[in-house]
């Protein structure tokens, strides 16, 4: 997350929680004007005509709250998860509208390395019969979406790979379908591990984050690297993965 990035830009943060509070003070640190915090529906007169935005709300509201930014033409950086089967309208309307979309699952820098290991593993296991495979994410019980965007990430990352699997269910693996255990535990910020089992032994890949920072700065460095860009975008473009 290194080089030279966008200093001085001015952020609007749609949905404003845990999430939105952390992201402020970090770009705030990073030298950032929050223009807005918005915990309603986005409008032109709301976001205060920011350079992007950083959207981070809820399943349920995020596809009108990133609509109305790109419809505004201003750039969305969106960490919320569980509303993803509206993700290609949201794409299209960004190519259409000329401005940039940037979705990530997870913005940690940790998790988009795991993501490249992941699918090298996978790639290394994909003839090998012996082993099944299981993902397994543990979050806090506010999270209101079973599995994570992470762990349907990391599934999709075993599928380019691994001819054996092309869906993913909850609790366990069963013929195609790869199985995700969604686990709601306390106040746990995201731990995801992905299992090889065979009769003999086990090969274990965990990513465990320690708090909510992490997806935090790699937000706002995402913010700061899509300025002046068109287009669709993921978190390994901005890391070069």
């Amino acid at each position: 997350m290194s080089g030279k990035t966008n200093k001085n830009m001015k952020i609007a943060l749609v949905g404003y929680g845990k999430m939105g509070k952390i992201i402020d003070e970090i770009a705030t640190k990073r030298g950032h004007e929050i223009v807005a915090r918005l915990k309603e529906t986005p409008t032109a007169e709301n976001l205060n005509n920011p350079d992007v935005v950083i959207e981070f709300s809820l399943p349920e509201v995020a596809y009108e709250n990133i609509k109305a930014c790109l419809e505004n033409k201003i750039p969305v950086i969106c960490g919320t998860t569980g509303w993803l089967e509206k993700k290609p309208e949201i794409e299209k309307l960004a190519v259409d509208n000329g401005i940039a979309f940037l979705y990530g699952s997870n913005f940690s820098l940790g998790v988009n390395l795991f993501f490249a290991l992941n699918e090298k593993l996978a790639d290394l296991m994909k003839n090998v019969d012996e082993y099944s495979c299981q993902l397994e994410e543990i979050h806090h019980v506010h999270k209101k979406d079973a599995p994570s965007g992470t762990a349907i990430s990391i599934a999709e990352g075993i599928f380019k790979h691994n001819p054996k699997f092309d869906a993913w269910k909850l609790e366990e693996t069963q013929d195609n379908q790869l199985g995700i255990f969604a686990i709601r535990e306390d106040e746990v910020p995201g731990t995801h591990s992905v299992f090889y089992r065979s009769e003999v032994d086990e090969i274990e890949i965990k990513h465990t984050a320690f708090n909510r920072n992490g997806f935090a700065l790699g937000a706002v460095v995402a913010a700061e690297w899509i300025k002046d860009k068109k287009g669709n975008f993921a978190m390994k473009d901005v890391l070069g993965l």
